[in-house]
């Protein structure tokens, strides 16, 4: 190098003799310094190019800018000056001039210039790609500022004597660089961007200089806002195009399709090919960060040797104390960028993850649907997702930590030798204790997530059937269910938590261990322990104890990601629906058209009698059909099926509950299993289901169903399904929100609105499953005429109907009958009825509906729609409508009048005191002061081991002979205090854990008891969804995360008061600088926390939805895939979970923002440390300089993780705030009132007296019920009829106390029920109820979940409720499993089981809600004389939409308006044509025209 350089001695690096200052060699200036940026950018240059050519489209996104002008501008100058320098030395070389005789100085210049020439083309290749700013060239600028700074110190030095034209350009060159410098901070103006225009809340992120990225700069705006005023979701920014969940998931699935292809599929494979691009860029960071920080520890061997060297020449103090201060900033910098990346790689995983897991849902097979329960999916989305993404930011420690480890070990040998391998024993010696712990937590954690799936199932449940619960008074035995569940789940958790607290003590002992082991070795060979080996060997225990801590993280993160590993592996593995199970074009070879009878309007003819055939399109056929419902069913449940239908054709398919029709439709739809035969399906399909499947928005949204909004056709619609006067009733027309599963309204309303959204569709195809059950007669003729019948809307198209009235049968061109499974009878009305088969038995027996049919047919023709101008007058199942109804208060009351499911509440500001108070009673006060005095305790022998080391090595220094004699006097003391730190971490840890149970415990059980205990009004108004995300998500922060970022936090605030302690001990000047240093570092956390705070609540709230669409979608997913809108719903999740990041991106910004600034402080910390031990070098022994140093150098990563465990510890213990909301939420009356007891056996007559009664939904709503006034004798039998809206089932709610009495009072024998409790009500109280909901677990359970009777009572009621046929059928008949909300039985069939529940209580009063709408005629005359039979003695309130149910009632009550308009017997009400009965009765065809 010398003799490149040009002689002996020139290639330095430094210059000789010089005391006072560091000079360099102009060679090694120029070839080291000022040549390094310039490789840089020559070989990053061109990588970048290549890697944008090669991954990125080029882009005409961005305009051109000023700043991108100004850096082209300054590019070409600096090519210019470096141009004219390379000119100027190769034409002095080329003359022989001998200044620059040295071969570098040619080299040099070239370089210069090549580096400079590359600048401008890699700035043009990173717009023209869509890069805002580069990031390659503002590095390589930077760094030629700090080099030239180099050179600029030397020319000024030299000026006198140096080249003057080398000057001037050299000093031109670091002005234009300054420039180019400047241009990198300057923000570009939104305006200049075509992208950014169209959005005005973009993440500032993509234009950021590098600057702004490395100290997160770009956040400022968003903090400074927060810090104003409670942030709101409208004020965050837009997701980056590529953190898009439907982005992430599509490249997800992408990857876990090759996936799948592998023997054995590896969810971490697939995750690291679709998202680990920038996660393993965030390695590279990390690598330097881990090297970054041994740098230090030689600082300050070579700092004591200072300190201990009083000759030295001070500056080299100073250059200590600057170079750790550097290295610092430069870790702090890197750092950050590491752990953005690596949390923002998590976000993404998690979004992909949520993402693919719902879009797996909707299309799971029957046989995986059964697998795969509600809540383990929710568990899915919640809590395996998340655990994915924590792991990403301790995953880099499996590689980074034995990487650290290496090095402390080789630093550690060159300091002290062999003795290290003591301390490598140590190590080693854990390992097995390490890999027992995992094995032992990946067990524990299997079985808690099956734990966690159970209650999350179970509460899913509850929830859904939370109206029944309250009406059979059920709500304690099933929080006794959940209770037990989450016994298991904390007994598991205590388990997990004994093993965590055994594991931070290994940990703690671990790098004690092993440096006492080392110091042993050392001192037992004949080596003196001095200050520095001490020092520099803590300094790198301390760098070996941060791996070593970090360990636990990473093995709790690793095993619990290993069992959601498999976890998600087994769900994304289940089977899905075969596209192959329904067809969507006929063979070619097979003909698609059926000549069919028509009359001569051209419409089809039911019995052919016309003579006339035209062809129809075939669009439905099913040759030899085999299905069942799930792969493991012995038998299929339909075989041999044959089925067709034609264009213009209506097919009716009929027969008794629990034949299968409804597996019929299921096969078309293509949801069962086809195990032999074809199934064609050709053109668009629309279902109308038996249950009718609302969601939660506007009423037109639900009609329209995401198609766009035609208004003439949608008028025609709402008139054709009767809803033109509903509307008109509710209080925003048909912008009116409708609540979670059409909670506010009638189950009348909600079926026509189901039409209706099917009509709106305009499909080829119409499958409806009995919906015309839940609709009273008139309304469903109307609906049938005009939505159904030869001259309606549908006339042109397939229509499929299944019903159990015969009153259509008629009308029909086609009708199957269905009976066990397979199809006995097709054909035409006329042609069925002469074959003297099942059909037409069925037909003699019911010949009366019949003819009651044909008798109003022939009135509603003469009267030319008398009754007919009024359908939305049709009485509705529950006339529940009236909570939609409440016009004028609810307008007074919710916004626009027409909210009814409000934003989840939000607290704002800071988390009041009040949480944490409540916290730490549910933990113990007691125990809460133990856990901080053994924090402290344990904090202190720490610190006074280290002081112990540091007399230690003082002693050795002055005395080494003395000193050598006393070592086992001194190791004694020192291993003393280390063992005595790990003992206090452990019971800190131990009974941190304990109380952290306990309060989970106490907080989750209050929450659970207030939400089963709230009233129906806040059910009514919050999806379950978000109530769902309190019992999942906040409970697993409170089970897990609080306690985890509680026991870091706390040993982290210790450890930085124990940091400023032994230094302001060191160095006492230190103590001036405290003040100021902790003003600033609580400015800016208060600062930060407002946001942070805020982000973590929108975070919360943002959840909530995902949840509750998810649940919204799995029980409506057979019409989501019958609809072809399975990619619309799965963009709903998507923008969902879009909004949830849009919450959580900008938090994890923060974080970094906060911690960047504060670590600034800790590296001042270090600064001051270094900067006062050089200051006081006379008066401080070497040992305390190496104490204070040591720890200061510790301050800047426990600061780090201080900020962390406290932002999470304040953002997390939101989750106890949102516990403690739902723990405090009104409650309904007292269970039971012990002063106001009910006797044995009561009511024991069954009168009922309503005394001027009135009732309200909820406060600030209009009245339901007004001025009730009625008496029923005991034993009477009373009718309960009405229009829409006219309050019937509200009149059965408040029986129960579901409602509240706003005014006068309801009295059962003697009792006004107000006064007496709840449990005491509802037990002595029957209804079957009008939503026929079972639980999963078994027929047993969903009979008699108290298990209060015995089996041949169970049979008893089965028989007596015609179900018990179908229960012995079964393998293990009563403990046969009931599927997740009874999907394993028909409709019939559960509100079968309804009917036998009620056979069970035997009380004196019975309300029957619509409990037979979905049973055959044949099925429904049976069960209406089982009741008259079975519960004879007993008062029977009967709501009905069949009239002739209820005719022969003692009376009947006619409600209108909230009101009883009419209560008398039947025969009177119909003797008398002006009443409101009569006219009912006449509509339905129960009495004749008086024109007949």
């Amino acid at each position: 190098m010398d003799s490149f350089c040009g002689g002996p001695g020139t290639w330095g690096p430094a210059l000789p003799d010089n005391a006072t200052r560091v000079d360099f060699t102009p060679c090694f200036e120029d070839v080291v310094i000022m040549l390094t940026p310039v490789a840089f950018v020559l070989v990053i240059g061109l990588l970048r190019w290549y890697y944008l050519v090669r991954c990125f489209p080029r882009t005409d996104e961005l305009s051109i800018s000023w700043v991108y002008r100004s850096q082209l501008l300054v590019s070409f100058a600096l090519i210019i000056v470096t141009l004219v320098e390379m000119i100027k030395v190769a034409h002095e070389v080329r003359i022989g001039d001998p200044a620059v005789q040295a071969d570098y100085h040619l080299f040099y210049v070239i370089c210069m210039f090549l580096g400079q020439l590359i600048v401008p083309f890699v700035l043009w290749n990173e717009r023209n790609h869509g890069q805002h700013m580069s990031s390659t060239i503002s590095i390589f600028w930077l760094c030629s500022v700090a080099a030239g700074a180099v050179k600029f110190r030397t020319l000024v030095l030299i000026a006198d004597t140096a080249d003057h034209f080398r000057l001037v350009s050299f000093f031109v060159y670091y002005a234009f660089m300054l420039l180019a410098v400047i241009t990198t901070v300057l923000p570009e103006r939104e305006s200049e961007y075509s992208s950014i225009d169209e959005d005005a809340n973009a993440c500032p992120e993509a234009k950021a200089s590098l600057f702004s990225n490395l100290t997160f700069w770009w956040v400022n705006g968003l903090v400074r806002l927060g810090y104003k005023r409670d942030l709101q979701q409208e004020d965050l920014w837009s997701l980056n195009k590529q953190d898009h969940a439907d982005v992430l998931a599509d490249q997800f699935e992408h990857s876990w399709n090759i996936e799948r292809n592998y023997k054995n599929p590896s969810m971490y494979r697939a995750l690291g090919r679709a998202f680990g691009k920038t996660f393993f860029f965030a390695g590279l960071f990390k690598i330097a960060q881990d090297s970054l920080g041994f740098v230090s520890p030689q600082l300050l061997d070579s700092m004591i040797l200072f300190i201990k060297d009083t000759n030295a020449p001070v500056w080299q103090g100073y250059a200590y104390g600057a170079g750790m201060f550097v290295t610092a900033i430069l870790q702090s910098l890197i750092l950050h960028q590491y752990f953005h990346r690596c949390m923002r790689s998590g976000m993404q995983i998690r979004s992909g993850l949520t993402a693919a897991v719902y879009r797996k849902a909707l299309v799971l097979s029957n046989t995986s649907r059964q697998s795969a329960t509600v809540g383990e999916i929710v568990n899915l989305m919640s809590v395996d997702s998340q655990r994915f993404q924590d792991l990403t930011t301790y995953l880099h420690i499996l590689w980074s930590g034995p990487y650290q480890i290496a090095l402390c070990l080789y630093f550690l040998y060159d300091a002290m030798g062999l003795s290290i391998l003591a301390g490598v024993a140590v190590m080693i010696l854990m390992i097995p204790i390490n890999a027992l712990i995992a094995v032992r937590m990946r067990g524990l954690q299997k079985v808690q997530m099956k734990n966690k799936d159970s209650r999350i199932k179970l509460m899913s449940e509850i929830l859904a059937g939370i109206k029944v619960l309250k009406l059979y008074a059920w709500e304690s035995p099933f929080m006794l269910m959940v209770k037990v569940v989450r016994d298991r789940e904390l007994k598991v958790l205590k388990t997990t938590s004994y093993l965590n607290a055994f594991a931070a003590f290994a940990w703690t002992c671990t790098p004690f261990l092993v440096s006492l082991a080392t110091f042993i070795t050392y001192t037992t060979t004949g080596n003196d322990l001095t200050a520095e080996k001490a020092f520099v060997a803590l300094a790198l225990f301390n760098l070996l104890q941060f791996p070593l801590s970090m360990l636990p993280f990473l093995l709790s993160s690793v095993v619990e990601a290993s069992v959601s590993n498999k976890r998600l592996i087994k769900f994304l593995m289940l089977d899905e629906l075969k596209s192959s199970n329904v067809m969507r074009a006929l063979p070619r070879d097979m003909d698609d058209t059926r000549m069919v009878p028509v009359d001569p309007h051209g419409t089809s003819s039911n019995n052919g009698a016309a003579g006339v055939s035209v062809a129809r399109k075939v669009r439905v056929l099913v040759r030899n059909g085999q299905f069942k419902w799930t792969t493991e069913s012995p038998e299929p449940v339909l075989r041999n099926i044959h089925f067709e239908a034609v264009d213009n054709t209506l097919t009716a398919v009929v027969g008794r509950v629990g034949c299968g029709k409804s597996s019929l439709v299921a096969a078309l739809l293509g949801d069962m299993e086809k195990t032999g035969g074809d199934v064609y399906v050709t053109g668009s399909v629309a279902y109308v289901p038996q249950q009718p499947w609302i969601q939660n928005g506007t009423l037109r949204d639900n009609i329209l169903f995401g198609q766009r909004y035609d208004p003439d056709r949608y008028a025609r619609v709402i008139d054709a399904c009767a809803l033109k006067q509903d509307l008109d009733m509710l209080p925003g027309g048909d912008l009116t929100e409708i609540g979670e599963k059409g909670i506010n309204l009638s189950g009348g309303q909600k079926q026509r609105v189901s039409i209706a959204r099917a009509v709106y569709q305009n499909c080829d195809i119409y499958i409806l499953d009995d919906p015309l059950s839940a609709v009273d007669a008139h309304v469903g003729k109307h609906i049938f005429d005009n939505v159904l019948g030869s001259r309606s809307i549908l006339r042109d198209k397939v229509r499929i109907l299944v019903t159990h009235s015969v009153r259509f049968l008629p009308q029909m061109d086609k009708i199957v009958v269905v009976r066990d499974g397979c199809i006995t009878e097709s054909g035409s009305y006329s042609r069925l009825k002469e074959d003297g088969q099942d059909f037409s038995r069925f037909l003699a027996e019911y010949a009366a509906e019949a003819e009651a049919e044909s008798q109003r047919k022939h009135a509603a023709d003469a009267e030319a729609g008398a009754d007919e101008a009024k359908p939305g007058d049709a009485k509705a199942p529950d006339g529940k409508a009236v909570d939609a109804a409440p016009t004028k208060a609810a307008k007074t009351t919710e916004p626009a009048g027409n909210q009814l499911v409000a934003k989840e509440g939000m607290e704002a500001g800071s988390v009041k005191m009040s949480v944490y108070k409540d916290y730490m009673r549910a933990n113990g006060f007691w125990l809460c002061a133990i856990i901080c005095g053994m924090y402290i305790v344990g904090q202190a022998l720490q610190v006074g081991s280290n002081l112990w080391l540091s007399h230690w090595s003082d002693s050795s220094d002055e005395d080494p002979v003395a000193t050598s004699n006393d070592n086992p006097y001194y190791l004694g003391i020192y291993a003393a205090l280390g063992i005595g730190n790990a003992i206090t971490v452990f019971f800190a840890t131990f009974v941190q854990a304990l109380s952290s149970i306990h309060a989970s415990e106490m907080m989750h059980q209050s929450m659970l008891y207030r939400v089963l205990r709230s009233p129906m009004a806040f059910f009514d108004t919050t999806p379950m969804g978000r109530i769902v995300n309190r019992f999942s998500k906040d409970v697993y922060i409170l089970d897990e995360t609080i306690p985890s970022s509680l026991r870091s936090f706390l040993g982290m605030i210790f450890r930085v008061a124990s940091i400023v302690i032994v230094i302001a001990y060191s160095t006492p000047l230190f103590l001036a600088a405290v003040l100021p240093l902790a003003v600033l570092y609580v400015a800016i956390q208060r600062f930060y926390v407002a946001t942070s705070r805020q982000l973590k609540r929108l975070d919360s709230v943002s959840r909530s939805p995902i949840y509750a669409h998810f649940s919204e979608t799995l029980t409506g997913v057979s019409s989501i895939r019958a609809y072809s809108q399975r990619r619309r719903f799965m963009q709903d999740n998507s923008t969902k979970i879009d909004e949830n990041q849009r919450a959580y991106y900008p938090s994890i910004a923060s974080n970094r923002w906060l911690a960047i600034r504060l670590e600034f402080i800790g590296n001042l910390i270090v600064l001051l440390a270094a900067l006062f031990a050089v200051l006081g070098r006379d008066s401080v022994n070497p040992g305390l300089v190496g104490l204070s140093i040591s720890y200061a150098l510790q301050v800047t990563q426990t600061l780090n993780w201080m900020v962390r465990m406290s932002s999470e510890l304040e953002t997390n213990i939101v989750a106890v705030e949102r516990i403690k909301e739902y723990a405090e939420i009104d409650s309904e009356a007292e269970r039971v009132v012990d002063t106001a007891r009910p006797s044995i056996g009561w009511p024991d007559r069954g009168a009922i007296s309503f005394k001027d009664y009135a009732v309200r939904y909820r406060p600030g709503l209009d009245l339901v019920l007004r001025g009730i006034n009625a008496e029923i004798q005991p034993g009477e039998k009373i009718g309960i009829c009405g229009r829409t809206g006219a309050g019937k089932t509200s009149l059965t709610l408040a029986l129960f106390r579901l409602l509240e009495a706003a005014g006068g009072s309801i009295v059962i024998d003697g009792i006004n029920i107000s006064t007496i409790g709840l449990d005491d009500l509802r037990r002595n109280l029957n209804i079957i109820p009008q939503d026929p909901v079972l639980f999963s677990g078994t027929v047993r359970s969903n009979l008699d979940p108290l298990n209060q009777y015995e089996d041949s009572r169970l049979w008893e009621a089965l028989e007596r409720a015609h179900l018990k046929p179908a229960i012995q059928a079964l393998d293990l008949r009563l403990d046969a499993p009931v599927n997740e909300g009874g999907d394993n039985f028909s409709v019939g069939q559960r509100q079968l089981m309804c009917l036998a529940r009620a056979l069970l209580r035997r009380t004196r009063i019975l309300v029957l809600d619509e409990a037979t709408s979905a049973l055959d005629v044949e099925s429904d005359a049976l069960i209406q004389q089982a009741i008259r039979t079975e519960f004879s003695h007993c008062t029977v309130l009967t709501i009905a939409h069949r009239l002739n149910t209820i005719l022969d009632s003692d009376r009947i009550m006619v409600l209108d308006a909230g009101r009883i308009v009419e209560f008398d017997t039947p025969a009177k009400l119909l003797a008398n044509p002006s009443t409101v009965f009569f006219g009912m009765a006449k509509s339905e065809g129960v009495v004749a025209s008086a024109s007949l």
